[in-house]
């Protein structure tokens, strides 16, 4: 374990840093703050641990010794883009989480010393919060998020007319049995599923471990989701749940899955299944604007939201460029889907840490 003796940046509060937590208390605190995510939580940097041997630095705020403000950063040695420190790694969101400007400010400070320590190009939140000498990166990514409404109908009817009549059929499907979905998805099927579908985008899965350590990690926040086509699996969603939201994070899929519209009816299904279980929100997640993802979700009528995160650049001269439209990668995801499946799977998982 790395820890840093505590700091007291100003009257009452004092700054640590660790990298270990009492997780208990640091979700407790994620959870009651209004601001608080999912990627806030602090299995995400056991699952970076686990998986890619990455460390996270948990920093964290404290008044009369009751916590006032946590930042889980993780700090990313990457063979092909350098070292950089990432909230939270990994992930679609993170950033700080404080219950006044003060915290905010020493937890980000604190962040920085880290940093630059470790001789990191730079620390990216992916959160928006002002503060000094902080970078904002937008443009990139759009968030989808709708209300869940209790009543079947109801929600069809919020649904755009074509949207809602491929809904439709996919139920009928269902009812004639040609479609079947069970929300106790194998992983290792799950993983199989969702490596070709990667595959065919010219994306490097993640390690099998990674998948693994986050279903030990969020077990009782999670679920996979299998819908069978003719009773072959087509479709896998990994769900978490957190809060008063489901949040279908991760799916894959088979060449098949878009025919048999396994896709709106795996979403349409836990949709429904988390009005059940008492959601409120069906956060569709973060898409990049322009692609494919980003279509379909828009199909659904929910409007995106731009993202903007925040960057503060330590060793490195200029806003870092790790996405799939930077030139290059591009050369990059064109080639990939023309690798043999099997060669992906090796190889991806080699590559996949180089991405935080």
């Amino acid at each position: 374990m790395t820890a840093h003796p505590a700091i007291t940046p100003g009257a009452n509060l004092s700054i640590s840093s660790s990298t270990e937590c009492d997780g208990a208390e640091w979700d407790a605190f994620v959870r009651g703050h209004e601001a608080g995510t999912f990627f806030n939580l602090s299995g995400w940097g056991k699952t970076a641990k686990t998986a890619y041997g990455y460390d996270t630095y948990y920093i964290a705020g404290r008044r009369h010794g009751a916590l006032v403000g946590v930042l889980p950063v993780t700090h990313a040695k990457t063979p092909l883009l350098g070292a950089s420190m990432i909230s939270t790694a990994f992930s679609v969101g993170g950033g700080p989480l404080a219950t006044d400007v003060e915290t905010l400010q020493a937890l980000l400070d604190e962040a920085m010393r880290i940093g630059e320590e470790k001789k990191v190009r730079y620390i990216e939140c992916r959160s928006d919060f002002e503060a000094d000498g902080w970078l904002g990166k937008s443009g990139a990514h759009a968030a989808f998020e709708t209300p869940l409404l209790q009543k079947e109908e109801d929600a069809l009817a919020a649904i755009p007319r074509k949207r809602r009549a491929e809904i439709r059929k996919a139920m009928d499907a269902a009812n004639q049995g040609e479609l079947k979905i069970r929300h106790d998805g194998e992983p290792d099927l799950f993983y199989r599923l969702y490596a070709k579908s990667l595959h065919r985008l010219g994306t490097p899965v993640f390690p099998k471990q990674f998948l693994h350590s986050l279903c030990d990690v969020f077990a009782a926040n999670m679920e996979i989701s299998i819908v069978e086509h003719r009773d072959e699996p087509v479709a896998a969603l990994l769900s978490f749940y957190f809060k008063d939201r489901v949040l279908p994070y991760y799916i894959g899929a088979t060449a098949k899955a878009r025919e048999a519209r396994a896709f709106d009816y795996i979403y349409w299904a836990v949709m429904r299944r988390a009005v059940e279980k008492g959601c409120a929100h069906f956060d569709f997640g973060r898409s990049k604007i322009g692609s494919g993802a980003y279509a379909y979700k828009k199909l659904w009528g929910i409007e995106p939201r731009p993202l903007s995160y925040r960057v503060k650049l330590i060793g490195a001269d200029a806003m870092p460029d790790v996405n799939a439209k930077n030139p290059k990668f591009a050369l990059f995801a064109k080639l990939w889907p023309h690798l043999p499946l099997p060669a992906a799977n090796r190889i991806g998982p080699l590559l996949a840490p180089n991405f935080p």
